[in-house]
């Protein structure tokens, strides 16, 4: 049997469900094909909202992200009035704390002064930072400090996602892998899925890590391990109320007490579970930075998969098909990157306006992206695709 909706989304991590929920408050019957949620990017993230303590400095990349961390504020809320639960947001600020020697500082505050020199950061000295952060390591010099990058609980987001996508009438369907694209000429004519024949007015895909199996896209899976502890019977809870972005690994403290350690970049495919290589470079990393946290205890492990790009910019936008949008390749940014991501596929999807900005996310930027010619052919951009003439 062939079902039908108006948009049906690819994908139901941050991006997919974030925008299924901006297209449903436009009034779209919406649905989402989803293969498994716990493994998606949204759930190998701590969910840093750091365009600044991550150091971007590519143009339209930093004002993509400046302006989703501007819209996090009124966009959480407003998922949290419509379901009655909380995401977690938190704009605790962040700070990057670095352990070179001090003839290096200031090339840390150079480089760290090229990233958004309009937004408020402050540079703190040792002192000041031990001031700031009490218990971080004695060789820790200096730090950046970003009063307006923060935090949402990831986990919590996701679920926030889901729960409004439903409560708006979006059908979202897991356990169901996509297999196959029928396309006609420049048109998508419907998509085989492991549980039967779907057909739309208008597909997106925003299926992160996999979307090379779905077309032949220059996006691969880039693993990432990821911890959380808890104070122990003997250690004494650690006052930290900001974020840790050091250079080895990040400390995201959760307002129950948990700490999040993150995370490991690994390119090793789809590799699944945790290793003890990659938990040890966390633990070592994080008692590095903040030595008390030796007598704190394991809380959880999990790993996921980032979908990386050769730029390690996403690609938004139109595709080689005139009803197929594309939203994949976010990365390390799939979190801070949601709202804005669903605002403007909403506005390119129903009323065909595209932002200017997203001419620097184009599918085909890379020139030779599918086959041999430089001229990118619709036949060939696809891995499983069955063109109909």
């Amino acid at each position: 049997m062939t079902q039908r909706c108006d948009v049906l989304i690819l994908g139901g991590g941050a991006i997919g469900l974030a925008t299924a929920v901006e297209l449903a408050l436009a009034g779209t019957a919406v649905t989402v094909l989803t293969r498994s949620t716990s493994e998606a990017a949204l759930y190998a993230a701590a969910g840093m909202l750091a365009p600044q303590a991550e150091g971007i400095t590519q143009g339209a990349m930093l004002k993509l992200c400046l302006q989703s961390r501007d819209l996090y504020p009124s966009w959480i809320h407003g998922l949290e009035q419509l379901t009655g639960e909380s995401g977690g947001y938190w704009p605790c600020g962040i700070l990057c704390p670095t352990f070179n020697d001090p003839s290096q500082l200031w090339e840390d505050l150079e480089e760290k002064s090229e990233s958004a020199p309009t937004q408020p950061r402050q540079w703190y000295d040792q002192s000041a930072v031990r001031a700031l952060q009490p218990g971080i390591s004695p060789e820790v010099q200096g730090g950046w400090y970003f009063p307006k990058d923060a935090q949402v609980d990831n986990r919590r987001l996701g679920h926030l996602l889901t729960t409004a996508a439903e409560q708006l009438g979006v059908q979202v369907k897991t356990g169901v892998t996509v297999t196959q694209l029928e396309v006609q000429r420049d048109r998508v004519l419907s998509v085989q899925t492991s549980q039967g024949l779907w057909r739309a007015d208008q597909y997106l895909l925003a299926t992160g890590a996999w979307s090379h199996q779905i077309l032949s896209l220059p996006v691969y899976p880039r693993k990432g391990q990821m911890m959380s502890v808890l104070p122990g019977e003997t250690a004494s809870t650690l006052a930290l109320e900001q974020v840790l972005f050091g250079p080895q690994v990040y400390l995201v403290p959760r307002r129950s007490g948990e700490i999040v350690i993150g995370a490991t970049s690994e390119a090793v495919g789809f590799a699944p579970h945790n290793t003890l290589e990659g938990l040890q470079q966390l633990i070592q990393g994080a008692t590095r930075m903040l030595p008390s946290l030796a007598t704190y205890r394991p809380q959880a492990q999990w790993w996921g998969y980032r979908p990386l790009t050769p730029d390690e910019l996403p690609i938004l936008g139109p595709s080689p098909y005139g009803n197929l949008a594309i939203a994949t390749g976010h990365y390390r940014n799939g979190v801070l990157l949601a709202p804005v991501t669903a605002k403007l596929m909403t506005e390119w999807m129903l009323h065909r306006r595209l932002d200017p900005m997203l001419s620097d996310f184009r599918w085909d930027r890379w020139g030779q992206v599918c086959g041999s010619s430089a001229k990118i052919d619709r036949q060939d951009c696809h891995s499983r695709v069955i063109a109909r003439d």
